[in-house]
């Protein structure tokens, strides 16, 4: 592992990262490496998470502030508690993976350009996933998938990666159940990366990186 510059490190083959509050201001921490299984697992169990495009090579990130929820904060309108008791929807956990990153991967966004889910990304949380790290919700209305979300699964603490809806409030409907499990199993927090309005408006929050780290090195071995 060698400095790129003062605060950047490139990595080399070695399995290892840099502390994670060495990233700079815009949260970069390193460049390089591989996605395997072992790389990926040790970077969420330190703070740290891929984030790049295509034609660029990997991005390791660990930005400050860093978005959380708290399962027992999770926000539920009036409006989505209807939908919660209705059948609109029905949802599976686990059951439909590589469709739930298939369509992260494809769904449009508003002011981004392409995806950050490239074939090896989905290669290596597939991997994952056979090894049970990495989960996935799924949301179905009239037999059909229509939303979802999946993320890395560390035992008291979930990683979430990406979701995706192709109807209103499919993916709510699936971050409320993950939150909702989440607290009936004593986790501690959704780690949730960095700011999104649609999940503040869910209950999800800013913390130091500080802050953060020392939540997520309490509950991670």
């Amino acid at each position: 592992m060698k400095k790129k510059n003062s605060e950047i490190y490139f990595l080399t083959d070695r399995l290892e990262f840099p502390p994670a509050d060495n990233a700079n201001g815009d949260g970069l921490l390193a460049v390089g490496g591989d996605l395997s299984p072992a790389r990926l697992l040790l970077a969420y169990k330190s703070g740290i998470f891929p984030w790049f495009n295509e034609d660029s090579l990997i991005l390791w990130w660990s930005p400050d502030p860093r978005m959380v929820l708290f399962p027992q904060k999770i926000r539920i309108s009036k409006s989505m508690r209807h939908i919660l008791s209705g059948k609109r929807f029905r949802l599976t956990r686990d059951k439909s993976f590589k469709e739930v990153i298939e369509n992260c991967a494809d769904i449009e966004r508003t002011g981004q350009e392409g995806t950050w889910i490239t074939d090896n990304m989905k290669e290596a949380y597939l991997q994952l996933h056979q090894q049970g790290i990495a989960r996935s919700y799924e949301v179905w209305e009239e037999g059909k998938l229509v939303g979802g979300l999946y993320g890395i699964d560390l035992g008291q603490v979930f990683c979430g990666e990406s979701m995706f809806s192709k109807t209103s409030n499919a993916s709510k409907y699936a971050f409320i159940h993950l939150a909702k499990d989440l607290e009936k199993q004593g986790y501690k927090f959704i780690d949730c990366q960095v700011y999104n309005r649609h999940l503040e408006s869910l209950g999800a929050e800013e913390i130091p990186r500080k802050e953060f780290l020392e939540l997520l090195q309490a509950e991670v071995k």
